[in-house]
């Protein structure tokens, strides 16, 4: 049963011998932390380039920060990313799938209380493999279910998913946007824009943009940070840039938004007037 955040193989992945540490790509950390779980996990996603017939090696850093020793399974699973942005990770291979590829240092492992363990994983594309794009989760599933407060008095525990994406043969995105609407996030009206991906590796908009609201006051704006997967129309937020020691900006509409999105080396202009 697929099983979606914030509560995952069909075919295990192979176990790794033995070999030397890759380095960690410095990236704030994941934390997981429901009862019996308790750890901190970097990088929380990978964004590698792979070549066909290779193997590609990289290090996931968990911390057990509970008081007493951590019990943890370690597994691959595939996902998908929903309309709402949400992620589905799902135990049964999925179609194309790339996880037969994928092998994993172990799969059981125990941490002692505060130490924090080198977890190893590889990628190795087959010979041939056609330009596309890899993508898996490394699950990290704590095994010391606590007993859940409130009404009912049963057993739970906690999992993290680290996302892989592996660019291989050059796969890469190519991004063009489709438009821009108000919608409601959250209770609020919020500006959109709707990107199209017609490459062949998932991109990301980034790119600062002047925004001008009903008050006449200037300020910056951003993407948010989300996936546009290959072949995907993807909706993105545009959201007011914060202050530091500053609540978020509210947007009185109407609203005008000039500047770039910018993709890579690529730019998406944006000129648009938008009203709820």
């Amino acid at each position: 049963m697929p099983c979606a955040i914030p509560r995952f193989l069909l075919r295990a992945p192979h176990t790794l011998p033995g070999w030397a540490c890759a380095g960690l790509l410095a990236i704030a950390p994941l934390t997981g932390q429901a009862q019996g779980f308790a750890a901190y996990i970097t990088p929380p996603r990978f964004e590698v380039q792979v070549t066909a017939g290779q193997s590609l090696r990289q290090v996931i850093e968990i911390q057990h920060v509970g008081q007493q020793k951590g019990n943890f399974r370690i597994y691959t699973s595939d996902w998908t990313l929903n309309a709402d942005n949400s992620v589905t990770f799902s135990e049964a291979l999925a179609a194309d799938s790339c996880r037969p590829w994928v092998a994993i240092e172990r799969r059981d492992l125990v941490i002692e209380p505060g130490a924090r363990y080198r977890y190893r994983f590889e990628i190795t594309p087959p010979p041939g493999t056609t330009a596309r794009e890899c993508r898996f989760a490394i699950m990290v599933e704590g095994l010391d279910a606590a007993q859940a407060r409130g009404n009912l008095n049963m057993p739970v525990s906690g999992r993290i998913g680290v996302v892989v994406y592996a660019a291989i043969g050059g796969a890469a995105p190519r991004l063009e946007l489709v438009g821009t609407k108000v919608s409601m996030v959250d209770g609020k009206p919020t500006p959109v824009v709707e990107v199209r991906n017609r490459g062949n590796a998932h991109g990301r908009l980034e790119g600062f943009l002047n925004g001008t609201d009903a008050t006449g006051e200037r300020f910056e704006m951003a993407p948010a940070d989300l996936p546009i997967l290959a072949g995907e129309v993807r909706a993105v937020t545009i959201n007011p840039v914060a202050e530091e020691g500053k609540p978020a900006r509210e947007i009185r509409f109407p609203l005008t938004i000039k500047g770039n999105l910018e993709w890579g080396t690529n730019r998406l202009p944006l000129d648009a007037s938008l009203t709820p």
